[in-house]
């Protein structure tokens, strides 16, 4: 099963996110998210989707029939703008009533099928016990993208750190590392030459694209371009 603090970080991001969701009013959804290029309703349409998408990793895990995250990319784009163009109630509900399926999925699944191999939609073969931190990250860096008035600050300094550590290990997979060492308090990552150190949240926000970081962040030099996440 998922470990104990990772269905604990999810499990507070939805509550995270469904504050985030309630402090906007219908107007504040056409407005632009802290996402470049994404207005509000898109980001919580992405979230709703995502919900369902990781359902059905876990309806494969269950079953062991193929059940992919999307049937394909223009698909995954196709639902987000159908979901994005919902009426605003109807967005919302959307979006909670997502949420709250995955939950029901999370906690139904039987012990022996966290361990059932599914694939991401980045191609990635992963346990099915990842399913709720891919989740997690989802509702916690997507309810700070909303602009509600929580940022990265809020977030949890575990959950920060985990979130640095999944993004350290995207870069490496796709050879794409930055020659860079990253430091916070008693945290640190990497072996690069060029160090950067700053609070957990402001790492967090600089290396998942959310920040330019250059005003919060301390550099030893030129700060990097540094490539996506996910």
């Amino acid at each position: 099963m998922s470990a104990p603090s990772t269905l604990r970080w999810w499990a507070d991001g939805e509550v995270f996110f469904a504050g985030a969701l309630d402090r906007l009013t219908e107007a504040d959804l056409d407005r632009p998210s802290l996402l470049a290029g994404w207005p509000r309703r898109s980001v919580i349409a992405h979230v709703a989707r995502n919900a369902d998408a990781l359902g059905n990793l876990l309806t494969w895990a269950r079953t062991g029939e193929e059940t992919p995250m999307y049937p394909s990319p223009e698909a995954r784009d196709a639902a987000i703008a159908d979901t994005a163009s919902l009426a605003a109630h109807e967005l919302v509900a959307d979006c909670r009533a997502a949420g709250q399926r995955l939950a029901a999925a999370i906690g139904g699944l039987p012990d022996t099928a966290w361990a059932a191999v599914v694939r991401t939609a980045q191609g990635r073969s992963v346990p099915a016990a990842e399913v709720p931190w891919m989740r997690c990250r989802e509702v916690w860096v997507h309810g700070v993208d909303l602009d509600a008035g929580a940022g990265f600050a809020a977030v949890p300094d575990d959950v920060l750190a985990a979130l640095i550590d999944d993004v350290l290990r995207a870069w490496h997979r796709r050879g794409e590392a930055p020659d860079v060492t990253l430091a916070a308090g008693s945290h640190r990552w990497g072996t690069g030459r060029l160090t950067v150190t700053g609070r957990l949240a402001d790492l967090a926000a600089w290396v998942t694209g959310r920040s330019p970081g250059a005003d919060r962040l301390q550099v030893d030099g030129a700060p990097p371009l540094l490539p996506p996440w996910l």
